[in-house]
């Protein structure tokens, strides 16, 4: 993903910083705040919050 694009970028819900995180050949947008991981699809941030992945207070994305 470009550099430039997630400096622009923010957590939909909270408005905070978000960060990259890769699992495996997945790409995900991380929001510690509210401990949601949004999706790239094809190098495009997926930012709608009913389609983010809910992440456990212990899940290792948050501890990257």
């Amino acid at each position: 993903m470009d550099k430039h694009l997630l400096d622009l970028l923010v957590c939909p819900v909270c408005k905070g910083p978000l960060r990259v995180a890769q699992n495996g050949a997945q790409t995900e947008l991380i929001c510690r705040a509210d401990r949601l991981a949004y999706g790239v699809r094809e190098g495009i941030p997926v930012m709608l919050p009913d389609e983010a992945r809910a992440l456990a207070p212990d899940d290792p994305a948050l501890q990257r």
